[in-house]
């Protein structure tokens, strides 16, 4: 999330170790020689939001703007709230996601009553 958040040029942080999504059923994989964070997702949170970019050649599959922004909040106790609360804010003042598109993330991942409160302060 972080990576993808740097990616977009979402908020001030920047990444110490590479997060990585996998299927929640899917083999952890084994990558020794760099730092990296393993979040699970549920089938359709794995699928929904990847876009494919090419970086120095080399092809990526990165997500969204808008399901990053709904990552962060999903997995708000491992980054922190802060960071959500600045993605969300940075994302919507950038005009790189639309309230419908957080929303229709929002469900996808079961986070629309967590997000909610903080959308609507923001509106």
């Amino acid at each position: 999330m972080i990576t993808a958040l740097q990616f977009h040029e979402i908020g001030t942080q920047l990444p110490s170790r590479i997060w990585l999504a996998v299927e929640r059923k899917a083999w952890k994989p084994r990558i020794s020689d760099l730092p990296v964070h393993i979040v699970r997702f549920s089938a359709e949170a794995f699928t929904e939001g990847v876009e494919r970019h090419k970086l120095e050649g080399v092809p990526v599959r990165v997500y969204s703007a808008p399901k990053t922004v709904v990552d962060c909040f999903k997995y708000r106790n491992k980054i922190g709230l802060d960071v959500a609360v600045e993605a969300l804010r940075d994302c919507l003042a950038q005009r790189k996601c639309t309230n419908q598109d957080l929303w229709r993330y929002a469900k996808i991942c079961r986070v629309a009553n967590v997000m909610r409160p903080y959308m609507e302060a923001i509106a």
